[in-house]
């Protein structure tokens, strides 16, 4: 197996994930300055914060068909011209319409990359490797939010324009991204399944492994056949597909309720509630991003070890422990500068290494070949769909209902989560895409909720 090559292409396409991460947090450092700036009500402020997740639901739901009409390398490509343009726009917008307009096309980048990538890394990674190869996406993302907390700690105090620079420094990853997908090569499963270029597809494999490349191109072609047979028109939402899809769309909706979103885009305003100033608000953001970078790292190297539903069961608990003292804390107004920080810290640690690592390998994982472009879209959508209801109405609730109700509806949440990942999610570390396809759609998939090899 040329492992040193694998590992180049997925590390290229994670730098997706990168952009994808500091593009969603980047926002938090600058939100109040532009909200002042352009004397936004709150109205005005939601949509600020949530345009750029108003385009990444869109370019979720839509990304799907790029990545099939076009090829998985292609729309990665374009998902890297968005990227830029966004950054630059953003950084140099004169008015708020056309920041709002600029800070929606690389949310459209943002959707795009959560079906494209993740899709790509699990179409050319070995089937023992493939949770820690896609985890890097998910790794990339949160390097990429530890960087933007970071950046916006470091520009702040920069002038009157340093949101424009917060915003402004993402244009040159951007450009390295656009440099380096253009070096990876198509993925073999699209080249056969979409284009019936089988010896193209040949190439690929027998650069990933020449000693297994046969047999898996054997596998791919017999899995396309026999979607062929079975329906002339595969449509996801077809009977075969509802267990798959009810999987993409209920994992994707609980990694929202969780509220990881709002707490990373209004990190420093939730701990300017707890009585923090705005510098130790800054820095305890940052601090939410390493703590993020760790224990993704911890995930990516346990998750084809323990498998997925083993972190989802541990992350659950975890998630429900430290979201139901956050609540506490705000009931009981524990505020001792140290407490929510802590608890925020742990519920980090827990999402990261649970959800946060298996979220894109999982959705990447149970979809057939025929329909996982599709799939992969469904569960993108899902998961920004949320992310953006969340993010634009967590003010409101949080003025609202006050911070102990809002964090006890997320701890409740995550009790939800852990029943479903306990009675329903099945395990699929270890499997190739060809039998995950295969054997997640049989009627028993539930009862049996681990799948087994085939020999």
């Amino acid at each position: 197996m040329n492992s040193r090559k694998i590992l180049f292409w997925s590390v290229t396409v994670a730098m997706g994930g990168f952009l994808f991460g500091f593009d969603t947090a980047v926002i938090s450092g600058a939100e109040q300055s532009i909200q002042a700036v352009w004397q936004l009500d709150v109205f005005q402020h939601g949509l600020t914060v949530s345009i750029a997740l108003i385009g990444t639901v869109l370019g979720a739901l839509f990304g799907g068909f790029p990545s099939d009409r076009i090829g998985r390398k292609s729309t990665l490509f374009w998902i890297g011209v968005l990227y830029l343009v966004s950054a630059a726009g953003s950084a140099l917008a004169p008015d708020w319409y056309s920041f709002l307009f600029f800070r929606f096309i690389g949310g459209l980048g943002v959707g795009a990359s959560s079906v494209a990538a993740p899709m790509y890394i699990s179409e050319i990674a070995p089937a023992k490797d493939r949770g820690k190869m896609v985890a890097m996406f998910q790794f990339n993302v949160v390097f990429g939010i530890l960087v933007a907390f970071l950046s916006n700690y470091l520009l702040q105090d920069i002038g009157g324009n340093a949101w424009r620079w917060m915003l402004g420094v993402e244009s040159f990853p951007a450009i390295i991204f656009v440099g380096l997908v253009l070096l990876v090569p198509e993925s073999p499963r699209w080249l056969i399944v979409k284009r019936g270029a089988v010896e193209a597809a040949r190439a690929v494999l027998h650069q990933i492994d020449p000693s297994t490349a046969d047999a898996e191109l054997s596998a791919i072609l017999a899995s396309r056949d026999k979607d062929e047979r079975r329906s002339i028109k595969d449509s996801l939402f077809s009977r075969q597909h509802s267990f798959p899809v009810m999987l993409a769309v209920v994992f994707a909706v609980f990694n929202q309720v969780s509220g990881i979103n709002a707490i990373i885009y209004y990190a420093p305003r939730i701990f300017e509630m707890t009585g923090l100033g705005k510098d130790a608000s800054l820095l305890s953001s940052a601090g939410i991003g390493l703590i993020n970078l760790i224990f993704t790292l911890i995930g990516l190297n346990l998750i084809d070890r323990v498998g997925r539903r083993v972190l989802m069961l541990i992350g659950s608990i975890g998630l429900i422990v430290t979201l139901g003292m956050v609540s506490w804390a705000f009931y009981t107004e524990s505020f001792n500068g140290i407490l929510v920080p802590l608890c925020l810290f742990g519920y980090i640690a827990f999402f990261a290494f649970s959800q946060g690592a298996v979220i894109w390998v999982f959705i990447s994982e149970i979809f057939p070949n025929s329909v996982r472009a599709s799939g992969q879209a469904l569960g993108s959508f899902t998961h920004w769909f949320m992310a953006a209801v969340i993010a634009f109405a967590f003010p409101y609730i949080a003025t609202t209902l006050g911070g102990g109700n809002t964090f006890l509806i997320f701890a409740g949440m995550m009790v939800l989560q852990l029943l479903f990942v306990w009675k329903i999610m099945p395990e699929t570390k270890g499997i190739s895409l060809e039998d995950i396809g295969e054997k997640v759609e049989s009627l028993d998939a539930i009862e049996k909720v681990t799948l087994t090899k085939t020999h």
